[in-house]
């Protein structure tokens, strides 16, 4: 399928990706247990160099990473995309002792991570969060690992085996001209859009370098990021967390937490503080959830569990600012997902549609077979483009990305909810078997309309900035 504003390069890296994830992720993927965070995929990404893309690569070479993983793997694709929800915050708010400890580990896949925003009462409605954090006169003690050691999963979360790169065998190196991912290094320069000519060749048995980065030498340390934007943070003293979060990705098994909490009560969305919580905070436990389609996910209960200065991503009061922050570069990335999925359904309904015999003839010969599958494959394309024209805003700094990346999220979702549906009606009742990839992609396929903003909620939003352009003329 012809790339909209994708070079060559991009255009083979996406195949390589596509071919990797499912002749080496996928296998990793089946052997997990459902549910539950699977650390030796985890960590194979991590080897891979893909998990330390997340903090040197633009909007649009995430979207690439989603779309290329989702295609052959939905497991991988989700894995890599909750590393980066949950330590993107991390990456850009925290200060240079966070990043330093906790960024590398994500990278090389031996620490999980989780971004825990919603509640029972705040899901859509995030401004109204309900987790207290209520000041404490005295510093209080933490129980937190020191640099190096491995943070346990939340009290009450199933133990998981340690996460190392080196417990997965028979991996790939890592791309040509980057560093391995256990150092801290990626490739890719955060920003900056892919040369169009120059195709890097690849090696075989190795991924090929990724668009944005240089064949010459590696790029820059993930733990190299804009420093906190608050330098002095004496006088800020510390916090009791209180309350629960829930619908949390990788709880209770994650070994850190971006925690959204309210520090002013009555202030809505400004007095929102953000929080790096270790897992073996005291007071924190956590329970998983049994979802239609099983991921690892839970609720977390914090019991005065304490934070400090040191933990704050950012400024007090101003977390919310960091949630909407990562949420503006992951929605569009959440479209790149929904699309991969539709072209992954659109695929095995080409294929089957083509061969299957029915009425004399192929189902292709039936006009109103072909039209649905030409319908599928028009919006498939159209909610691509978006995605694309939406992280391109984002890498350029654009005024209008929150729209744009509202109308990607909301086009591409509800459009993979279609394409799925209509390639399980293609195919009949084998779809619906458990183990068919249809099956799994109709399970998959229906949660993106709702997490990181509902459909509602992004039709909500580009309302917002269509007529705030008007009142502002």
């Amino acid at each position: 399928m012809t790339a909209f504003s994708l070079d060559p390069v991009q255009t083979a890296w996406c195949a390589e990706l596509r071919a990797l994830a499912e002749e080496r992720l996928r296998p990793l993927a089946e052997k997990g247990e459902p549910g539950h965070v699977n650390r030796a995929l985890v960590a194979e990404l991590g080897r891979l160099g893909l998990l330390a893309r997340l903090f040197t690569s633009g909007a649009l070479d995430l979207c690439l990473m989603r779309e290329s993983l989702a295609h052959g793997c939905t497991e991988a694709e989700t894995a890599l995309a909750l590393q980066g929800l949950g330590a993107h915050p991390v990456h850009a708010y925290g200060t240079r002792a966070q990043r330093e400890r906790w960024l590398p580990r994500v990278a090389d896949g031996s620490a999980v991570a989780a971004f825990a925003l919603s509640e029972p009462g705040a899901g859509s409605d995030a401004a109204a969060l309900a987790l207290r954090a209520d000041r404490d006169d005295a510093r209080a003690p933490t129980s937190a690992p020191g640099p190096g050691e491995a943070a346990p999963a939340a009290r009450g979360a199933s133990s998981p085996a340690a996460g190392v790169a080196s417990a997965v065998p028979g991996t790939l190196p890592v791309a040509p001209g980057s560093s391995p991912a256990a150092s801290g290094v990626a490739p890719g320069v955060p920003g900056v859009a892919p040369a169009a000519s120059g195709v890097v060749p690849a090696v075989p048995g190795t991924l090929p370098v990724a668009p944005g980065s240089s064949p010459a030498g590696p790029g820059p340390s993930v733990v190299e990021a804009q420093e906190s934007p608050v330098a002095e943070r004496d006088g800020w003293g510390s916090w009791r967390l209180s309350g629960e979060k829930c619908w949390i990705s990788n709880a209770p098994e994650a070994d850190f937490y971006t925690v959204f909490a309210r520090t002013t009560p009555g202030a809505g969305a400004r007095g929102v503080t953000a929080f790096l919580v270790p897992s073996d905070r005291p007071g924190l436990t956590g329970t998983p959830l049994d979802m239609l389609s099983p991921h690892p996910i839970g609720a977390l209960a914090f019991d005065a569990v304490p934070v400090t200065a040191d933990d704050v991503l950012g400024e007090p009061d101003r977390g919310f600012r960091v949630a909407m922050h990562t949420l503006n570069l992951f929605r569009p990335s959440v479209g790149a997902f929904a699309v991969g999925m539709a072209e992954a359904a659109l695929a095995a309904t080409l294929t089957h549609t083509a061969a299957r015999e029915a009425f004399g003839g192929r189902l292709k010969d039936l006009q109103t077979v072909a039209h649905q599958v030409a319908e599928m494959a028009m919006r498939t394309e159209a909610a691509r483009l978006m995605v694309y024209a939406a992280a391109a805003a984002y890498d350029e700094g654009a005024p209008d990305v929150p729209r744009r990346a509202a109308m990607a999220k909301l086009l591409a979702t509800e459009t993979a909810q279609y394409v799925v549906d209509a390639a399980v009606q293609l195919h009949g009742a084998r779809a619906l078997r458990r183990g068919h990839l249809l099956e799994h992609l109709y399970r998959e396929v229906r949660a993106p309309r709702i997490y990181e903003g509902a459909s509602e909620v992004q039709r909500a939003v580009i309302a917002k900035e269509l007529y705030a352009s008007v009142e502002a003329l």
